[in-house]
């Protein structure tokens, strides 16, 4: 870990400085949200205080300010993840979003009564119930590949499952309950062979793993910004040129029609077709910055730092009687949710938090990985290339301190 200079990079983290409850933060909610560096919060600063117009609608200053900056963020994303053309990178609200805007202009287009779709039992809700929608709508299946008790996709299954019926599936690259990291290349080569297009939820993957679209060869891919150490509201849908020019428009209203009549409207061309009303242009700005900051630090050697992190954790939390990861499959990122014998995870999560600790419990928005393992819930740490070893020690401590406060 001397490599990377983790004090400064914590100084570059404002939200990291604070105390909470006269202690000093330790965050381990990162799968949920990041926190975001000062040079974030700086550029939405300035665009809300002095570069705000309207994009792609005035030829004033501020407006075409706001516009290249906006279109520049899109060139940012393309260049990160290697799409081959910025129309692209189709901005959205966030995964959820993204996912939503999918699953109804696909559906439209594409499903039909008795077709299949499928999605893998890791999912976040996120990337379920706008499917179950779509199979309510159009009377098509939602097919199911299960996780074995590693957290491993049962990949084997795969071929059964796909049938010629078949429409597309759905699969995240990164659980965010189990921090395992899903052979999504494999899948996709799967899918391809049945010519069914594959959607990857990268909401997980893109923050612990290098995103090239076009060496996946995958269809669709989403993310969002605010788990990339950028701003919330902001979110990304690739989708390969050829899939998108034949979708409809998931909304409509300004600045996704080329002319509008009261006998005909026709739409814009991409990726302004799915990108009705006021843009969030000082997010994507965000987004661009935090992905500008993460390239201008060495993503390698945050990753590489962040694994050994990982690992240190994984070794510290076994330690503890009664603690029982789940995930155990590799490759895994530094996502780690675990049970305590005895101790109901929200009570955990309480102390912790008076402690200074913030992690994540519950049902972490995936009830059906919960149902495999038969749990209420979990405890997630979730751990970014800002946290320390001190900070994992402080987790451990704590816990150590539920397991006597609640037994």
């Amino acid at each position: 870990m001397s490599t990377f200079d983790i004090t400064a990079i914590r100084s570059n983290f404002p939200a990291l400085q604070q105390q909470v409850y006269g202690k000093p933060l330790v965050y381990l909610d990162n799968a949920a949200t990041t926190q975001k560096p000062q040079c974030v919060v700086r550029a939405i600063d300035e665009m809300n205080a002095k570069i705000n117009a309207n994009i792609h609608r005035a030829v004033h200053y501020l407006a075409v300010q706001c516009t290249e900056r906006y279109e520049q963020a899109r060139e940012t994303i393309r260049r990160f993840i290697n799409a081959d053309k910025p129309q692209e990178i189709i901005f959205t609200a966030g995964t959820t979003a993204a996912i939503n805007l999918l699953a109804f202009s696909f559906g439209e287009r594409f499903v039909r009564n008795g077709d299949e779709i499928i999605v893998t039992e890791a999912e976040h809700h996120s990337n379920i119930v706008p499917w179950q929608l779509l199979c309510e709508r159009k009377g098509a299946t939602l097919k199911i590949l299960p996780v074995d008790d590693t957290g491993r996709l049962q990949t084997e299954k795969l071929p059964e499952i796909l049938t010629g019926k078949t429409r597309i599936l759905c699969v995240t690259q990164v659980s965010n309950v189990l921090g395992v990291v899903n052979p999504v290349k494999t899948i996709i080569q799967l899918a391809h062979a049945h010519h069914v297009p594959v959607l990857i939820d990268g909401a997980q993957g893109i923050v612990h793993e290098d995103v090239d679209v076009q060496a996946l060869d995958c269809d669709f891919y989403v993310f969002s910004g605010h788990k990339l150490y950028g701003p919330t509201g902001i979110g990304v849908l690739y989708g390969k040129e050829k899939w998108l020019e034949q979708l409809p428009p998931y909304q409509s209203g300004g600045d996704m029609i080329a002319s509008v009549s009261f006998t005909k409207t026709t739409f814009a061309g991409l990726p302004l077709k799915f990108e009705a009303g006021t843009a969030n242009y000082i997010g994507a700005h965000g987004l661009a910055t935090a992905i500008n900051y993460l390239q201008s630090i060495g993503s390698a050697a945050a990753r590489a730092y962040e694994q050994q992190l990982t690992a240190y954790a994984v070794e510290a939390l076994s330690t503890i009687g009664g603690l029982q990861i789940y995930g155990a499959a590799a490759p895994k990122t530094s996502v780690l949710s675990f049970s305590i014998n005895g101790v109901h995870p929200s009570d955990a999560a309480a102390i912790l938090d008076k402690l200074g600790i913030a992690v994540r419990t519950g049902r972490l928005c995936a009830d059906t990985l919960m149902q495999r393992f038969r749990l209420q819930g979990m405890i997630r740490a979730s751990l970014a290339f800002y946290n320390t070893k001190e900070e994992i020690d402080a987790l451990v401590n704590g816990l150590r301190q539920v397991q006597k406060m609640m037994h």
